[in-house]
């Protein structure tokens, strides 16, 4: 089980991006002297008896990270894409899926 002790700090911006069975949360929260940091959860539904449990995994990254993190992020999506499988052509998953607009009017059909 998972300890939450001031790990839920405010939420400043959440960006989430559905993949499969997985969805992935980035969301950017406030520490207590006003800071700020970065977390990415991947967040995945197993069945477990007969209910539906939700299995999370989260990495914290702070700012003097970013660009290290970025850069090897980078580094290694490019060797997947240019050294281990240069043939695929990776646009054909550049497509971002959106979210649908909430309709402030009731529509009965």
């Amino acid at each position: 089980m998972e300890d939450h002790r001031g790990n839920d700090r405010e939420e400043i911006f959440s960006k989430r991006v559905k993949a499969g069975k997985r969805t992935y949360f980035f969301d950017v929260k406030s520490t207590k002297s006003n800071d700020y940091y970065l977390t990415i959860t991947e967040s995945k539904r197993r069945l477990q008896g007969e209910t539906f449990v939700f299995e999370k995994h989260k990495i914290f990254l702070y700012k003097e990270d970013f660009g290290k993190f970025i850069e090897a992020l980078q580094h290694a999506v490019d060797h997947v894409k240019n050294e281990l499988m240069p043939e695929v052509d990776f646009s054909q998953y550049d497509v971002e899926e959106s979210e649908p607009e909430l309709d402030d009017e009731l529509k009965w059909e």
